[in-house]
C-alpha cells in the first residue's frame, strides 16, 4: 500500500533528515518537527525546490511536551487531510554511568526525550490511525543497543531503546485484527551527527545516504520488527544475548 503522507519526528539532522530526503525523492507528501524550527524551514525550501510536486509542512516540537506533541500531530493530520504513516525518529544520545553524580541530568535528559517521549508519539499517533480507521503504519525507531544492557555511559541509553522496542511490540500485538501495521526498526551504527561527537573508532558504522535508504528500504516493506543493516547486526544481535555479563562489562 502507498503511504502517501508521511509525518516524521526529529527531521531536522541525522536519520530524521535522511529519511525525509529519501522519501520526498519517493514523492511524498512531508510533515515534519523538530526542536530547530529553522533547520526544517531550510529543509522544506530544498526539498520542495528540488521535488514540487510534494508538499511538506514543518513544525516545531519537543517531545517531551504532552499537549505540544498532540496538538502537533494533530495540526499536520489537518494541513494534509490524513496521516498514513508516522515514523517515531525523534531522541538523543549522551549520558553517563549509571549512579554518577555528574551524568544524572544527563541520564534524565535522555530518558525524558527517549522514553517520555517515544511513548507520547506512540500515543498521539496511534490515536490518530484508529480514528482514522483506513490503515495506517507506525513506525518506532529503536537501535541495536535495545537487544542487551550496556555497561557504563552506554546503559541509560540501551535502556531507552529497548523502552522504545517494547513499545513497538506491544502496539504490534495491540494492531492485531486492525488496519494498523507497527514496525520496530533496529538500526546499526549509521553516521549522523550524534555518532560524530561519540569519539574514537565506530566499529561497522556506514555513511548516512546508505544507512537511511536502508532504512526507508525497510520501511517501505512494514515488517514486524528489521535490523539494519542485515550484515553484520543479525548475527550480533543473535550473540549479543547469550554473551556472558563478565564479557559484556568488556564492551563500554
Amino acid at each position: 500500500m502507498l503511504r502517501r503522507n508521511i509525518l516524521i519526528t526529529g527531521a531536522s539532522s541525522g536519520i530524521g533528515l535522511g529519511l525525509a530526503r529519501e522519501f520526498a525523492a519517493r514523492g511524498r507528501n512531508l510533515a515534519l518537527c523538530a526542536r530547530r524550527l529553522d533547520r526544517l524551514t531550510e529543509l522544506r525550501e530544498v526539498l520542495t525546490k528540488t521535488y514540487p510536486e510534494i508538499t511538506v509542512e514543518v513544525r516545531q516540537l519537543d517531545v517531551t511536551d504532552p499537549s505540544r506533541v498532540h496538538e502537533v500531530f494533530e495540526d499536520f493530520r489537518s494541513a494534509l487531510g490524513s496521516l498514513d504513516r508516522i515514523i517515531v525518529n525523534a531522541g538523543i544520545a549522551g549520558g553517563g554511568p549509571i549512579g554518577r553524580a555528574s551524568d544524572e541530568e544527563g541520564n534524565l535528559a535522555l530518558l525524558r526525550t527517549n522514553v517520555l517521549g517515544s511513548y507520547l508519539q506512540c500515543s498521539a499517533a496511534m490515536s490518530i490511525l484508529r480514528e482514522q480507521n483506513v490503515g495506517g503504519h507506525l513506525v518506532l525507531m529503536s537501535s541495536m543497543s535495545a537487544k542487551r544492557g550496556l555497561p557504563g555511559p552506554l546503559a541509560t541509553y540501551a535502556a531507552s531503546k529497548a523502552a522504545v522496542a517494547s513499545f513497538g511490540q506491544s502496539l504490534g500485538a495491540d494492531a492485531v485484527g486492525t488496519p494498523i501495521v507497527v514496525t520496530t526498526l533496529y538500526p546499526g551504527y549509521i553516521r549522523t551527527e550524534m555518532t560524530d561527537t561519540s569519539g574514537g573508532e565506530i566499529p561497522f558504522i556506514i555513511e548516512a545516504d546508505l544507512g537511511t535508504r536502508l532504512l526507508a528500504k525497510a520501511i517501505e516493506r512494514e515488517p514486524g520488527s528489521a535490523i539494519v543493516p542485515s550484515w553484520p547486526w543479525k548475527p550480533i544481535a543473535a550473540t549479543v544475548r547469550l554473551l556472558p555479563t563478565r564479557v559484556v562489562a568488556k564492551l563500554s
